[in-house]
């Protein structure tokens, strides 16, 4: 298994998780319907506004819901930081991941673990890390034009 995502989307995630931090940071990555592929990166608030977990603004979540239907995209991955541990998914992490199709993805803002993303599968309780594949351009040029890295977030008002 192995998730492959633009550069510019990786750098958007951790580029996000070290202006939120120590707040954990959360949002979601999404693309064309069907395809797994990540073109869109959507940054969303931590309604939990806690450096341990994070937790999705419902209204924000509703919002991206219609959005990506609009524009016939899915999610494809949901990604966090950590802010006082590895980049490795918590037992709460486990709980919430309810989507073994999802990738997760995690990055550590701890200066006392190593940098860097990674991916996770996560279904019936059980963790497998994916090796990730970050690009500078998709095989695939349709996927390369029009790449959201996400400085704006959804509005919270529904």
């Amino acid at each position: 298994m192995m998730l492959i995502i633009h550069q510019r989307l990786a750098d958007a995630i951790v580029r996000q998780a070290l202006a939120d931090h120590p707040l954990e940071s959360c949002g979601v990555l999404a693309g064309p319907a069907g395809t797994g592929v990540p073109t869109r990166c959507i940054a969303m608030d931590n309604a939990a506004q806690s450096e341990c977990f994070f937790r999705f603004d419902s209204h924000q979540q509703l919002r991206l819901a219609r959005d990506m239907a609009q524009l016939g995209q899915e999610a494809v991955a949901i990604y966090h930081s950590h802010t006082g541990s590895h980049a490795y998914p918590s037992r709460s992490d486990i709980d919430y991941a309810t989507d073994p199709a999802l990738h997760y993805l995690i990055v550590s803002t701890d200066a006392g673990y190593p940098p860097g993303l990674r991916s996770f599968r996560i279904g019936n309780g059980h963790v497998v890390e994916e090796r990730i594949a970050a690009v500078s351009a998709y095989r695939d040029v349709r996927f390369n034009h029009g790449l959201d890295t996400g400085d704006t977030r959804p509005a919270t008002a529904a």
